[in-house]
């Protein structure tokens, strides 16, 4: 049996306001509700390596879910962290830290790294998925251009590589192309379906 025809006797959650993993699930044809926003507090721990900490939060928003789950209920929570030099790059605070960040990724390697959860009333399980990502080197007249067309202050890196960024900058990928764009829906139709199934 397909796994949406599996999901009919379940409400699948997600817990994101991102616009990019809603049209992700749509388009993996995952029938799912967008469950109500609530606030986390994504704080991790100081020596969490940089790695481990998109899997800790999604576990950390799974786990400050307000509302009870019912029975059928699956919750799925994510986070989507760029890695450089061992060091979280995160969402902008403004323009001037969105280029600045795009300065450090010009014509350099970094990694993606997303973390997933399901949860229901007795289960949780956790996986993550890398991609590695190459930037040419960028201009900053480039840089500039990028940041005022699209203001990517919503997204970890200051990049959206469906956006003009991706197309014209970055040169090659290894790994998921949807988990840059913030949900390795690939991995995420293997192991829902897994987690059914168990």
């Amino acid at each position: 049996m397909l796994l949406h025809e599996q999901l009919r006797n379940y409400r699948l959650l997600l817990a994101s306001q991102s616009p990019r993993r809603r049209e992700l699930m749509t388009g993996c044809g995952l029938p799912y509700e967008l469950a109500p926003r609530f606030d986390c507090a994504e704080v991790y721990p100081a020596g969490l390596a940089a790695e481990e900490v998109p899997l800790y939060l999604s576990r950390l928003k799974s786990e400050a879910y307000p509302a009870p789950l019912s029975g059928r209920d699956i919750l799925l929570t994510a986070d989507t962290v760029v890695v450089l030099d061992g060091e979280v790059l995160g969402k902008p605070r403004d323009r001037e830290d969105a280029a600045g960040m795009l300065r450090r990724l010009s014509g350099r390697h970094h990694t993606v790294v997303s973390g997933v959860t399901l949860r229901t009333t007795g289960r949780m399980h956790s996986f993550e998925a890398r991609t590695s990502v190459w930037f040419r080197p960028l201009a900053d007249e480039e840089i500039a251009y990028y940041v005022d067309a699209f203001r990517p202050f919503d997204k970890a890196g200051s990049y959206g590589i469906q956006e003009w960024i991706g197309y014209a900058a970055i040169e090659r990928i290894e790994g998921s192309f949807y988990n840059v764009m913030g949900l390795p829906i690939q991995k995420v139709y293997v192991e829902l379906t897994r987690f059914l199934n168990e």
